[in-house]
């Protein structure tokens, strides 16, 4: 299990991300945290996706030193947060989450949202990217609109978009658009973040059993059959097992035309065009 874990995705820039990570989103035991991610590396886990804004850098930083495993096999991801956002101000936050992660690279760097100085912030990242000091850049939460702005002022394209995806919400024409500009899917909440009821939905729990799969494992395997990058979280090993137990079976067009049914375009994070949202946490918290 542990070499098909390794299976990856190509960005434009030649760099090699894994098809499937561990996100640790709301994870905020140091404890269960370090636990987890070393059970994650044990079972095969190379990727492994924080943000400033998780407050746990440093745990994902101590499960990995834990772990044993050489930086180099490892492909860490963190984001700068909407506060942290302009360009001096990116690379202050940049410098933070190394410290904190105890590297001296970061494998990908995200905008976290497209909050107001988010070209300011993608400037910085050219900048950083240019220097080495990250292998590839992108964005998490971007509309078609955000992205044409980057074209727009003439800026490099960002290589990857983290976005919420999920059979009820598979964001058909942002997933088009990005496929027709080389920038590759990246899903959060790609379980729909226990919100919803896809995890005991009948369509795919009949798909499961034609292959001995649980219905979570048919939603993270539809993902990778679209050509999206999954980083599922859990601080469980049997549940991080199961997340991983995709690269054995794949689906069928029928299957796949099942679960196109699903979509009702629910989002259950929040909306990258809330531009109240996006304003009020732009504003540093007072100290």
């Amino acid at each position: 299990m542990g070499k098909a874990l390794l299976e990856s995705y190509e960005l434009y820039n030649g760099v090699k991300i894994p098809k499937l990570g561990l996100g640790v989103f709301l994870m905020k035991d140091e404890e269960e945290l370090v636990e987890a991610v070393k059970s994650a590396v044990e079972i095969g886990y190379r990727h492994f996706d924080t943000a400033k804004i998780y407050g746990n850098e440093e745990y994902l930083a101590r499960g990995l030193k834990e772990s044993g495993i050489p930086r180099e096999e490892l492909f860490l991801t963190s984001k700068v947060w909407n506060y942290d956002q302009g360009f001096e101000q990116t690379k202050k936050a940049f410098q933070e989450s190394l410290d904190k992660l105890g590297t001296d690279y970061l494998d990908l760097y995200l905008i976290h949202w497209a909050a107001p100085k988010f070209v300011e912030t993608w400037k910085a990242m050219i900048e950083l990217y240019e220097a080495g000091k990250i292998r590839a850049i992108g964005v998490s939460n971007f509309q078609i609109h955000h992205l044409e702005e980057l074209k727009n002022q003439g800026l490099m394209q960002p290589m990857i978009n983290q976005i919420e995806t999920h059979p009820e919400f598979p964001q058909h024409e942002l997933h088009e658009y990005m496929k027709a500009n080389g920038i590759i899917h990246e899903a959060w909440g790609p379980l729909g973040q226990g919100k919803s009821g896809l995890l005991s939905n009948p369509v795919l729990v009949d798909i499961g059993q034609k292959y001995f799969k649980t219905p979570a494992q048919v939603i993270l395997r539809w993902h990778l059959e679209r050509g999206e990058v999954v980083i599922p979280k859990s601080v469980h090993a049997d549940r991080i097992k199961e997340n991983s137990e995709l690269f054995d079976f794949s689906l069928t067009d029928e299957d796949m035309a099942q679960i196109a049914t699903l979509n009702t375009e629910t989002r259950y994070g929040g909306d990258p065009d809330d531009q109240e949202r996006m304003k009020a946490t732009s504003i540093r918290p007072e100290a």
